[in-house]
């Protein structure tokens, strides 16, 4: 595979040490965006849990990181990276020899990139963990589900993905962007726990204004309200509903066709205004509410399933999900006017491409 010429981030080179979830989406992402990125996996390492998407755009190498002669070797190829992404709990990556110290010392210009779920410091520091835990002690998990019921964990997307990958990326871009006018590398401390509470500012915000408070499934985008909830059809699908803004609402009443419903704001009447949209969506299938609400400006989608979304006129006029080899996957976000990117190649098998990347970066 040859480097892609298309995208914002071509020309910089990334070497992603082999892990788990966010460090491999996150190197997907560089990959999307136009960087060559390499991926250091152990011998005889089988493919991430989501091979082959989150492993498309990059060439696989394989070393032993406990063997002198291959950290040595990986060196040789930090020495002319521009990123490095690095998945390890705090000390791992020093006890073998390829720590921050070590790498920007063979390269001052290297932005190393550490993702690790609690941070490089802190009493939790050393503990493992998953999305789930990290979510759990920001806060974020307990808002999430309906009033009376317990939290709902929102599959890995809040934490891993959005705390995780996301940060680290912004990370790594702000760090590459330093080094265009002072000349240094840097560390990235990227931790799961920080961006997942940088991601509830807004709700921070709102409580303080009195806006929201901490029951959960009782405030205004949490299905508190009737207005902003899913609500059941007549062939046990579902209808999206975030008539949030009154103009909205009365778009979603005229097209309901319903009369005399409560007023929006009156929260003691919320109740009885959720039992009416409930009744009413009730009455037709999915299909047909989805076709009702079609080009309006009533803030109501259907729910659609994975397999149901590629063929979403939306979806599909935009290209947002497209086939490759026959595997339906997100297509490379955000887009750009000038720097076109395009979609990548699958993923490789792990090793496969270790003595061309060494000739590549080391001819």
């Amino acid at each position: 595979m040859t480097p892609s010429a298309a995208g914002p981030l071509a020309g910089v080179r990334v070497l992603e040490l082999a892990g788990i979830g966010p460090g491999p989406y996150a190197a997907m992402m560089l990959a999307d965006l136009g960087a060559e990125v390499v991926r250091v996996d152990r011998p005889g390492q089988g493919p991430d849990a989501g091979h082959p998407v989150t492993m498309r755009g990059r060439r696989m190498i394989s070393l032993d990181l406990k063997n002198p002669d291959d950290i040595e070797r990986l060196l040789s190829l930090v020495e002319r990276a521009d990123v490095l992404l690095e998945p390890f709990r705090p000390g791992v990556a020093e006890r073998l020899g390829v720590g921050p110290d070590v790498c920007l010392e063979r390269n001052p210009r290297l932005v190393y990139g550490r993702m690790t779920g609690w941070g490089q410091d802190g009493p939790w520091a050393s503990m493992a963990g998953h999305d789930i835990g990290y979510i759990a002690i920001t806060g974020a998990l307990h808002a999430i589900g309906r009033a009376g019921g317990a939290p709902q964990p929102p599959i890995n997307l809040l934490g891993d993905f959005g705390g995780g990958s996301m940060f680290l990326i912004v990370g790594v871009l702000a760090a590459l962007f330093k080094r265009g006018t002072s000349g240094h590398g840097q560390v990235v401390d990227a931790a799961i726990v920080d961006g997942t509470a940088s991601l509830t500012s807004f709700l921070f915000g709102m409580m303080a204004t009195g806006f929201w408070n901490e029951e959960r499934g009782v405030n205004l985008l949490d299905t508190g309200s009737p207005f902003y909830d899913v609500y059941e059809t007549a062939d046990g699908k579902w209808m999206a509903v975030g008539a949030l803004e009154p103009q909205f609402y009365a778009e979603l009443v005229r097209i309901l066709d319903l009369d005399g419903l409560p007023s929006q704001g009156d929260r003691s009447q919320w109740p009885e205004l959720r039992a009416r949209l409930s009744a009413r969506f009730k009455e037709r299938t999915r299909d047909e509410w989805a076709a009702a609400f079609d080009g309006t400006d009533a803030c109501v989608a259907p729910v659609l399933t994975w397999s149901e979304a590629a063929s979403h006129p939306h979806i599909a006029g935009r290209q947002t999900l497209v086939e490759r080899d026959g595997v339906v996957q997100p297509a490379p976000a955000p887009r750009f006017s000038r720097t076109t990117t395009t979609l990548a190649e699958p993923a490789h098998a792990p090793g496969s491409d270790t003595d061309a990347v060494f000739a590549d970066w080391l001819g």
